[in-house]
């Protein structure tokens, strides 16, 4: 349980999630990432077109090392505890009509399927870090991401697990942060 202080209103899920560096390094089932991705799957998209692809690899399989080894360097020290990491791919193409068209919102609809994956993943008791400590040029390479696709984020899921865990340094990060107040992210008309 977090310590935000919210509408009463915002849903519990929603103002207890966080996104943790600390995972106990055990296994996820493949039913239980079918679930947090079947979530993801759910979210809308512009046109319902679904522009979502997310690449995945299990601790410890085929693809694990591999995986890991595109995160930079600070993101690799923590996220090698996870049980799952993802890379979420967005189809920057519409490909609804006879010819593909530019699918201007693609990000922003990989967006929301990521906020469904990490509210499935923390309602199943597991925590979701979105990344973008990324090395985007040399994952599109290795992971064959073909040029009308772009990798959005990685996503390491794990149990969560204690602080203690963790480097000293990152130890004192490992707490729930604070958020702008809706006063600060909202505005009536426009910016001018």
């Amino acid at each position: 349980m977090t310590n935000r202080t919210t509408n009463p209103q915002i849903l519990t899920l929603i103002r207890e999630r966080w996104s943790p560096r600390s995972y106990d390094g055990s296994a996820i089932p493949q039913g239980d990432l079918e679930v947090i991705l079947e979530a993801a799957g759910l979210a809308p998209s512009a046109y319902n077109i679904q522009p979502w692809t997310f690449l995945y690899a299990h601790r410890e399989d085929a693809h694990w090392d591999r995986f890991l080894s595109l995160l930079v360097e600070f993101n690799q020290g923590w996220a090698k505890d996870a049980g799952v990491l993802l890379f979420a791919v967005s189809d920057t193409l519409a490909r609804g009509g006879s010819e593909p068209k530019p699918n201007h919102t693609h990000s922003f609809d990989v967006g929301a399927a990521w906020q469904n994956l990490a509210l499935q993943a923390w309602h199943m008791g597991y925590a979701a870090h979105g990344m973008s400590g990324v090395d985007f040029e040399r994952a599109a390479k290795e992971l064959g991401v073909p040029d009308d696709q772009r990798i959005e984020a990685a996503i390491a899921i794990g149990r969560p697990a204690p602080a203690d865990r963790l480097p000293d340094f990152l130890r004192e990060r490992e707490i729930v942060s604070g958020r702008k107040s809706v006063s600060e992210i909202m505005r009536a008309g426009g910016f001018a």
